[in-house]
């Protein structure tokens, strides 16, 4: 397996100790999986931070939002015999799984792409109604038409589906509510319609007949989703043999519509792959990478919150047709950043 990502120096860029916490009580965990875009001349990360209380030697406590919007403590002791915490990430307790940290969007600008800031006169954006009182996630941006489209990870008791917030100046947001119900993840809206539709890519899972694949559907209006076609499977005896994701909008080249995404094997490490879609109908595949592009090797990338992950949903193609930068979360806890060429992906892909 060959690794040809080239890594930031400056590596990890965001660290949990970097940013305050949302509010009282409650301190950053971990950094994760930002989304990217151009906004004002600057390049912006829309971050997702997860947050919890500090945690005793007794107690297992995580936040959940009420419906209304308020947020709720839940302290569950651990000699508790209905708790289960196997998983860094998920409490089961009487038989209903609870994220361990409870997570928000936060937006965060830089002007040379490396050292990034919070600007003042941008919120925050928040879980809101009872289909993401367990938080939003994972957040990848799409500008088509003058208009940016956020899909992120909605997450609640019912389930796990797609959210759509809409915005033109990231101070005023229009919600979509979910526009694609559980179970549902990792959508990316490409950043063009195509024949008159727009189209994406999402992830359904099954846990019973099926896995965790990735499929493409199109719309008239980026609300209402259809004619899905599965594209991508899980390989068994693979690196991507548990599950695959998309990452970011899939970018246009002259050889098809590239697509970056992850993959994990069944020790739930993750790295990174490509695909090649055609340019007039997506739903078909040019090409995928055998090997990953992206390895965990980095003590950044190895060691954190979940070690051996590389995760990303953020790109921004460079100005020279082959250069593209990617930010992407490093051990479920850090914001990192590296580059690829093209033309070595392309070489990768065999085309």
């Amino acid at each position: 397996m060959r690794d040809i990502a080239r890594r930031f120096p400056q590596n990890p860029l965001l660290s949990p100790a970097d940013l305050p916490a949302s509010g009282e009580g409650l301190h950053i965990a971990c950094l994760l999986n930002p989304g990217v875009f151009k906004y004002d001349n600057k390049v912006w990360l829309l971050v997702r931070v997860a947050e919890r209380p500090e945690q005793s030697e007794v107690h297992v406590s995580f936040p959940i939002l009420t419906a209304t919007g308020e947020t709720q403590i839940m302290e569950i002791a651990l000699n508790d015999a209905d708790l289960i915490t196997t998983d860094a990430r998920v409490v089961r307790y009487k038989g209903i799984d609870y994220l361990t940290t409870l997570s928000h969007l936060r937006l965060l600008c830089s002007d040379d792409g490396i050292k990034f800031y919070e600007p003042e006169g941008y919120h925050k954006l928040f879980g809101a109604g009872p289909l993401q009182t367990f938080g939003i996630e994972d957040c990848r941006v799409s500008f088509i038409e003058d208009k940016y489209y956020l899909t992120f990870t909605a997450v609640s008791d019912s389930g796990v589906g797609v959210g759509l917030r809409t915005t033109t100046d990231w101070k005023n947001f229009e919600s979509n509510g979910m526009i694609l119900p559980p179970h549902n993840k990792d959508c990316a809206i490409f950043e063009e319609k195509i024949n008159g539709m727009f189209y994406a890519l999402h992830r359904p899972s099954s846990v019973d007949i099926g896995g965790n694949y990735i499929w493409i559907a199109q719309s008239p209006d980026a609300i209402h989703w259809g004619n899905h076609k599965c594209i991508i499977k899980t390989r068994s005896n693979s690196w991507d043999s548990a599950r695959v994701g998309a990452g970011a909008a899939p970018i246009k080249t002259e050889k098809g519509w590239l697509e970056i995404y992850h993959g994990a094997n069944l020790e739930n490490h993750y790295c990174l792959g490509a695909f090649l879609l055609d340019l007039n109908e997506p739903s078909r595949v040019i090409a995928r990478t055998d090997a990953p592009i992206m390895i965990p090797t980095e003590t950044y990338e190895l060691s954190g919150f979940f070690g051996h992950v590389i995760f990303t949903n953020g790109h921004l193609p460079g100005d020279d047709g082959d250069t593209i930068t990617i930010y992407y979360g490093a051990a479920d806890e850090f914001v990192c950043g590296a580059h690829f060429s093209i033309k070595e992906i392309f070489t990768a892909l065999g085309v």
